[in-house]
């Protein structure tokens, strides 16, 4: 690793870069990596390409279980968060007087997609109202019953930052003979994500954001012991026990989690994936996150606000008076971050400096800023 990792990434202009809990910025070592583990054996070998290709998508599930602690024949990887969720659920065998998908509203909004979806496969989707914590296990206990097939809670909610007490969660699910599967997109790669020591069993999450993966490339864990109850639907050739042996008529299930897998797999975004994760878990997902604290507190002293961080995650989730006053404060220096109706989202990772920190909390001081949530 380089002497300063903010040199590890390309970092677009013109001012600060805040928007890890959207696209995490270039590693500047993933163009060769793609180059050396997709171009070149393609340009070279062209169908023989493969031989280099799947090891370099090995590479990826490896990337994600030493993320998670898990085992890598519990990973699959997968195009989306929707289609690891809908590979999921899709395939939980149905129970009668159990048909009930369980999130809360404040969840992102592709989790309810795909769960709505599943009522083609005679499932409902229920959703804890807006009026009601997430976060609070209470709101979970109140929601969860014996007509409960599956929750889906988020690890860290896009639109407040809140962590959820996931084992907590977990243990209420279990206790009701619900599973549970996690959305750990806005965690994984800031706040370390420990599936098998939450009690969950499944997880989704991707490697867009904090990892610094690009698109394409999201993932499913599920804990061994359960992966074998599970059919899901959308079966193909790398879902099968053998991919290689083209029986059309003989289809079994990989044991492992590869049979939620389907088709072709994608090499290119894992690839690229693969080199985000190695160069996150190279710097250090805990110096990530100091990082990260150091500096929201140092914008907060320069805007003269106190951010109690204790349960959030990386991105600072803020309201204001006016919200268009300090849109336009921020936009003024240039600084990337979104907008998601009154919250602004901004989100500090270790190529921003103490600079921009202050520079931003300046440019924010004497508004009436506070956090969401």
């Amino acid at each position: 690793m380089t002497a300063d990792p903010r040199d590890l990434f390309e970092v677009p202009g013109p001012g600060p870069y805040l928007l890890s809990h959207s696209v995490g910025c270039l590693p500047r070592g993933s163009r060769a990596r793609l180059n050396k583990d997709l171009l070149d054996p393609w340009a070279e070998e062209g169908s023989d390409g493969w031989s280099t290709w799947l090891p370099a998508i090995d590479a990826f599930r490896a990337g994600v279980a030493g993320l998670i602690g898990a085992e890598v024949a519990e990973v699959c990887p997968q195009p989306s968060v929707s289609a690891a969720l809908t590979a999921i659920l899709s395939g939980l065998k149905r129970e009668p007087g159990r048909d009930v998908l369980l999130a809360s509203a404040h969840a992102f909004a592709t989790v309810g997609f795909a769960m709505r979806q599943l009522g083609a496969l005679g499932f409902k989707l229920e959703l804890i109202p807006e009026d009601r914590n997430p976060i609070d296990p209470q709101s979970w206990t109140d929601a969860i019953g014996p007509h409960v097939a599956a929750i889906v809670p988020m690890h860290v909610h896009s639109n407040s930052g809140l962590v959820s007490p996931m084992a907590e969660i977990a243990r209420l699910a279990r206790a009701a003979g619900a599973i549970s599967v996690v959305d750990a997109c806005q965690a994984v790669g800031i706040l370390p994500v420990q599936p098998q020591l939450w009690g969950v069993d499944a997880l989704v999450g991707s490697s867009v954001k904090w990892l610094c993966g690009g698109p394409g490339a999201g993932f499913l864990w599920m804990r061994r012991e359960l992966i074998g109850t599970f059919a899901p639907i959308n079966a193909g050739w790398f879902s099968h026990a053998n991919p290689f042996e083209f029986d059309i008529r003989d289809f079994r299930y990989a044991e492992d989690a590869r049979r939620f897998w389907g088709g072709t797999p994608a090499p290119a975004p894992c690839v690229l994936a693969a080199s985000g994760i190695e160069t996150v878990m190279d710097i250090g997902i805990t110096a990530i996150l100091a990082a990260n604290r150091v500096l929201i507190d140092t914008m907060a002293d320069a805007a003269d606000v106190e951010f109690a961080m204790q349960d959030r995650g990386g991105t600072l989730c803020l309201t204001c008076d006016d919200v268009d006053g300090a849109e336009a404060a921020l936009r003024a220096l240039g600084c990337r971050f979104d907008r998601r109706r009154d919250i602004l989202r901004l989100s500090f990772h270790i190529w921003n400096d103490e600079g921009q920190a202050r520079r931003i909390g300046a440019a924010l001081r004497g508004r009436v800023i506070r956090l969401v949530g």
